[in-house]
Order: structure tokens, then sequence, then C-alpha cells
């Protein structure tokens, strides 16, 4: 299926993460971190991107922000999965790139469908 590169800081967040996404058959790379995440995206394709907001070292909007301008990641589907749920964080995410916000803690069905719908 899919290679989808997972940012968190947390890393039961991170398993958690990956248990949902593997059960459905994606290859899962991890990163703690923007900064982690970066040097794991410039250097492997990736599908998808799912990263938190709140990281120590590079948060997640930034690091969308980062990806956007990698060629190849113009298009690539960037998802946020965070605690914020406000809209006015929302429409950050939106204005840095992100294709789509979701909230924690996750719904594992909701999010895979959120992941198959984006990587169609």
């Amino acid at each position: 299926m899919a290679r989808i590169l997972t940012v968190d800081d947390s890393a039961a967040m991170r398993q958690m993460v990956e248990v949902t996404l593997t059960s459905a058959g994606h290859d899962v790379l991890q990163a703690k971190d923007g900064r982690e995440a970066l040097d794991i995206a410039g250097a492997q394709d990736v599908d998808l991107v799912i990263t938190d907001v709140n990281m120590p070292r590079m948060d997640g909007l930034t690091l969308v922000r980062e990806l956007r301008g990698l060629p190849g990641y113009r298009h690539k589907p960037l998802l946020v999965l965070t605690t914020e749920a406000n809209a006015e964080r929302r429409m950050q995410g939106r204005e840095a790139g992100a294709t789509g916000w979701l909230v924690k803690p996750f719904n594992p069905d909701r999010l895979l469908a959120t992941v198959e719908k984006v990587l169609k």
C-alpha cells in the first residue's frame, strides 16, 4: 500500500498511529519532530505525511511549509493530527499547506478513512 511518515514527539502516539496504519497494510516510518521528519522526507520517498503540531525543534506547521517547498512534496497529502481544535489553528494549517486536520484522540476508523481519501 502506501508509505506513510508519522511525526509526533509522543512515542505512545506514534505507536498508536503506526498500529492503526500497519493494520491496513501501510508501511510506516516515524519521526519524533519536524526536523527529523524533514531529513527522512528528503532521503526517502513517502506517499503521505501525518504530523502533530506541537513538537520540539520544529513544529508541525513549519514542517508542512518546509515540505511544500520541496519539489516532491508540492502535491503530496500532508495531514495534521493534533490536540489543537480551534478554527484559527486549522486556518493556519490550511495556509501552511496542510491537506487535512484531525483532532486527537483520534478514531482509528476515521483516520484510515481520511488516509484512503487523501491517497486517491
